[in-house]
């Protein structure tokens, strides 16, 4: 299925974390926090959104960090993905 998010809305997909510590502890599921690093794999076309203009920075493929409790989490053909509007993206990860 191929997701066309509207107006400011960006989806992206989690960067799985690392299944152990730096020091090679194992960490289960349950003592994992949300990551807030992802991988943009779609952008709306942005536009005017609350009677302002809203030109869209990020693209498909961006690294990026976004706001720990924003968004809305789903499940779309076994992968899941949040939805957020641009305005949660914090930084874009330029390595």
């Amino acid at each position: 299925m191929k997701l066309r998010p509207l107006f400011d809305k960006v989806v992206v997909k989690e960067i799985e974390q690392q299944e152990e510590s730096v020091s090679g502890i194992f960490l289960p599921t349950s003592a994992k926090e949300k990551q807030e690093m992802a991988v943009v794999v779609a952008v709306g076309q942005g536009g005017n959104v609350d009677g302002k203009q809203v030109d869209m920075v990020v693209k498909v493929g961006d690294k990026v960090l976004y706001s720990k409790y924003a968004g809305s989490e789903f499940t779309v053909d076994g992968q899941k993905v949040t939805i957020i509007r641009q305005s949660d993206v914090l930084a874009v990860v330029e390595e």
